[in-house]
């Protein structure tokens, strides 16, 4: 799990002056599209990114001097300005970023996000908004999941059920909302931010080696929730693969029969040996795992699908979803080549996933 609001009651407990910017809106060509985050302290940027360049060095300035105010706000960028001004970005489109100075406030509503995420329950942030740009914005925070209850105050929650409802049914991690809503007695202008999140794929690999152990690197840094499975605790421990989530030290048939394997599971088997592999292979064939791959020479992967489907072991339209010989084809020839190449074909089926399921 690598989503930012996860890192911030650690980081709220080693200093509590940061500072939170969410882009909120855009219009036009931008670094960085609604819902990107970055997280600050005293010294500047310490996670994420609202774009990098000029507007991010502009924010973290706002953020170092909003530490010290410890009041919030809403920034307008306008990106538009033509080449010839160096010190101001040229993307030609607008950005508003919230400035949140108040993190310790909400840090029982971030630690009830990396509850939910951690027991793989998605849910939507519900940031309320009340204030003018540029000045001081009151900020409240609350977590909304289908399974648990959320103490969301009843006024908001009647004008955003709606939203809350298709956010909460949907697969878009993208489906960022801003919402106006009736303006306070003080005019005071009120905002809905709306931001599902959702937990990270599951990456599951078969095999400790060396291409297990850099594909699970690559996969750390591509936002799964990497578990590595080994009957060899010399091969499958922290030292060895220090980027694993979780490691799993068994019979590897027998492991992946007991994984559950939902619709955001990815299953990479790379075992050191054909039978392993045909035994990582059994459990998967007709599961709900969104991908499963299997490294392997053409020759090698053949006589298995022969084994499998003489044997019953699974029919050729089962066969037909299995990634076999594993990886795009980038002519790759050494470990970390070929690690790159399965961690390509990884993205691109789990974006066709996002595509299939909205």
């Amino acid at each position: 799990m690598n989503n930012i609001y996860q890192l911030i009651p650690g980081k709220i407990a080693e200093n509590k002056n940061l500072v939170l910017a969410t882009v909120i809106g855009t219009h036009g060509s931008t670094p960085q599209k609604h819902g990107n985050s970055a997280l600050f302290n005293s010294k500047g940027l310490i996670a994420g990114t609202v774009g990098g360049g000029v507007m991010e060095g502009k924010i973290q300035l706002i953020a170092q001097k909003l530490i010290k105010t410890k009041k919030s706000g809403i920034y307008h960028f306008n990106l538009d300005h033509d080449i010839s001004f160096r010190q101001d970005a040229i993307c030609g489109g607008e950005a508003t970023i919230l400035v949140d100075a108040s993190m310790a406030v909400h840090s029982a509503v971030f630690e009830q996000i990396i509850e939910s995420l951690q027991n793989r329950l998605k849910g939507v942030l519900v940031t309320i908004t009340k204030g003018a740009m540029e000045t001081e914005v009151k900020i409240a925070r609350y977590w909304v999941t289908s399974a648990t209850k959320n103490n969301l105050p009843e006024h908001y929650k009647n004008l955003i059920s709606r939203d809350l409802k298709g956010l909460l049914s949907s697969f878009d991690p993208e489906g960022f909302i801003n919402k106006e809503l009736v303006t306070g007695e003080d005019n005071d202008s009120i905002l809905a931010l709306l931001e599902p999140l959702f937990p990270s794929a599951q990456l599951i690999i078969a095999g400790a080696g060396h291409i297990g152990r850099a594909l699970a690197h690559i996969g750390k840094l591509l936002d799964f929730e990497v578990t590595v499975i080994d009957d060899r605790i010399e091969y499958a421990n922290k030292t060895n693969i220090p980027d694993a989530d979780y490691l799993i030290v068994d019979d590897i048939g027998k492991a992946i029969q007991n994984l559950k394997k939902n619709p955001d599971t990815y299953i990479v088997i790379v075992t050191r040996g054909h039978d392993d592999d045909a035994k990582a292979l059994k459990p998967c064939i007709n599961s709900e795992a969104a991908y499963v791959g299997m490294i392997g020479s053409k020759s090698k992967i053949g006589k298995m699908h022969l084994n499998f489907v003489q044997k019953r072991w699974a029919t050729e339209e089962q066969w037909s979803a299995i990634h076999a010989p594993i990886g795009l084809d980038i002519n790759s020839k050494t470990v970390e080549e070929i690690a790159i190449s399965i961690a390509a074909e990884l993205v691109l089926e789990r974006n066709r996933l996002k595509v299939r399921l909205l």
